[in-house]
């Protein structure tokens, strides 16, 4: 049997470069060698594509320390669709054709990964890809207007105000929100650039803070409630079907499931399945998938809730590139439904197959 030719790139400018790194090295581990060629691309924080003779042993956190795209062999993806092709820059300045790619496994996070923008790359390029498509990816990157989109879809998303960097605002036109509020990049993800507001004193500090990532702000009513997550998938005829969720819960010492709580710091607990009533995991489940259609989404996504104490499901944030880490909920809660990691690797890649025709 002719193996399957995946290019899983990873790695990019965005600032969770290193957790893309991270997991590429389980997506790398997960792909069977027997039914998979695996070309490993990495793109460098200055956005310089290279391929890499990347291990997955040496993809991983070393301490408190994330690992970076560092070196390797330049190359460029033809986009010219009648070639899908890779194509090496030797030393000298020599041209090396690397072949044909098959599929693309995109394994960013963030700006340049999942916002749309490497999706219309590959689509300029003809080439088929993992994952949401140009729109969805971008829609569900703007936390503005997934919002937006999904409240249009009848689903609840708590209460927002959006702040635009050279724009007026002041902490009146928040007051409605209430405190706590949480402060956030618009397009960013993985919490970097979020700050847990507790004092109104402290809002412009906060939203500075945003703006140094991102050029709109998000200003979120805090929820009381369990952080719940859910992953969706589509089955062998591309239907979206909704794992078991999960719940997070954070250890004494963390106020929020920050950047160092997920990534970091031993600062979690987690129930995969969650521990909730039959009803409410059904609403759940049925909600992710409203929300993947909502945002015309394609393969997988993850769905963020809480939920109250009063059981109402609220919908934080869609990721249409979830983490793919070793303790990331992405594959733990698809695993806790009867998919283990190869296997889900094996659908993703077949949807988006299946997807090109």
């Amino acid at each position: 049997m002719q193996k399957i030719r995946v290019a899983v790139v990873y790695g990019g400018r965005s600032s969770e470069h290193g957790v893309s790194v991270v997991s590429a090295g389980s997506v790398l581990r997960a792909l069977d060698p027997q039914r998979y060629e695996v070309v490993p691309v990495g793109i460098t924080p200055a956005g310089q594509w290279v391929l890499t003779d990347a291990s997955p042993e040496t993809l991983a956190i070393s301490g408190r320390t994330l690992p970076e795209v560092e070196k390797g062999t330049a190359v460029v993806l033809n986009t010219d669709p009648s070639a899908s092709r890779l194509v090496a820059l030797e030393p000298g300045d020599a041209v090396r054709a690397l072949g044909s790619v098959d599929v693309v496994f995109p394994v960013l996070h963030g700006r340049f990964g999942e916002d749309g923008t490497i999706q219309g790359l590959l689509e300029m390029a003809g080439v088929p890809y993992v994952g949401p498509g140009v729109f969805a990816s971008a829609a569900a990157m703007d936390k503005e207007f997934t919002k937006r989109l999904l409240r249009d879809a009848g689903l609840d998303v708590g209460r927002f105000e959006v702040l635009r960097q050279g724009r007026p605002w002041s902490p009146v036109d928040l007051a409605h929100l209430g405190l706590p509020v949480f402060v956030k990049p618009a397009r960013a993800g993985s919490s970097v650039g979020i700050t847990r507001v507790t004092d109104a004193a402290d809002l412009a500090a906060a939203v500075d803070t945003a703006f140094a990532h991102d050029s709109k702000v998000i200003v979120e009513a805090a929820t009381v409630g369990r952080e719940i997550e859910c992953g969706v998938l589509e089955d062998a005829d591309g239907v979206p079907q909704a794992s078991v969720p999960a719940e997070i819960r954070l250890r004494p010492g963390h106020d929020w499931y920050d950047f160092d709580a997920k990534y970091l710091d031993d600062a979690c607990d987690f129930d995969v399945p969650a521990d909730l009533p039959p009803a409410v995991t059904e609403s759940v489940r049925t909600t992710a998938v409203a929300a993947f259609d909502a945002l015309d989404c394609a393969g997988l996504s993850r769905v963020d809730f809480f939920v109250t104490p009063d059981d109402r499901v609220v919908v934080n944030e869609v990721n249409t590139i979830p983490g793919f880490t070793p303790i990331s909920m992405f594959p733990r809660m698809w695993a806790a439904t009867g998919v283990d990691y190869p296997e889900l690797v094996d659908r993703l890649v077949a949807a988006a197959l299946r997807r090109a025709g």
